[in-house]
């Protein structure tokens, strides 16, 4: 191995759970509306379940298709000029990245130390580096964390629509990160904490799939394709501080 593509939301910073948050509020704002105008009974996002099986990992797009497509519940796209809270599926992804980006103005960005502490390990180690993304967000993530030292390239949400690449569980993402970094699929590492994630690397043919378990999915990770599962990339460091 001589790459590694890390998955950033989850992996290497805390955002997962500051998405969540926003992705809650707004789908219980939605249904809520929903429930209101049909008469059917309201039942909320749920942000273990609803989160992990339809939305983690995913592009926001897809993640609102996914998640309403569950409850049987279809809107139209939209244009990306609809207000945040316009009943379409751009709507919906306006008001979750309006919620997300506030949060992260005013809490910023945490990351997991262990996790850290394993990129500077491999950054000293000479290995290539780069973030795979699903987030639109990633450039302003990756500079509220201070990650931009440690890594070489980055693909993100903006990466995918630019470039027409299919979003995770496709590995379309991981492989124009590979091609960035110059390596073959067999010589890179995939790090990911979302089922989408994981089943992209397996389905890219990379070397390793290395599944972070955050929130008690290990059978999970490894059923969609986990060659190991860690609870922090710390765990693969002989004494938490080199590789």
């Amino acid at each position: 191995m001589t790459a590694c593509l890390f998955d950033l939301d989850g992996v290497l910073t805390q955002t997962a759970r500051v998405h969540n948050a926003a992705w809650t509020e707004t789908f219980d704002d939605f249904l809520r509306r929903h429930a209101a105008a049909t008469g059917e009974p309201y039942r909320p996002f749920d942000p273990d379940a609803d989160y992990r099986r339809y939305v983690d990992g995913r592009p926001r797009l897809d993640g609102v298709r996914t998640f309403l497509a569950s409850r049987g519940i279809s809107l139209p796209d939209g244009t990306p000029d609809d207000p945040p809270g316009t009943d379409t599926v751009q709507g919906l992804g306006s008001q979750k990245n309006t919620l997300l980006l506030e949060r992260i103005r005013t809490t910023g960005v945490d990351v997991y130390p262990g996790s850290v502490a394993y990129l500077k390990a491999v950054a000293a180690a000479g290995l290539r580096r780069a973030i795979v993304t699903a987030s639109a967000n990633g450039r302003e993530v990756v500079a509220a964390a201070k990650l931009e030292p440690l890594l070489e390239a980055r693909v993100d949400g903006l990466t995918a629509r630019a470039e027409g690449l299919r979003g995770k569980p496709h590995p379309d993402t991981f492989l124009a990160g590979a091609k960035m970094l110059g390596v073959e699929p067999k010589q890179a590492v995939v790090f990911e904490d979302a089922l989408a994630g994981v089943e992209a690397g397996r389905a890219g043919g990379f070397g390793y799939v290395v599944g972070v378990d955050r929130v008690g999915q290990a059978d999970d990770l490894r059923a969609h394709g986990a060659d190991v599962v860690v609870g922090d990339l710390a765990d693969l460091l002989d004494d938490g501080r080199s590789a």
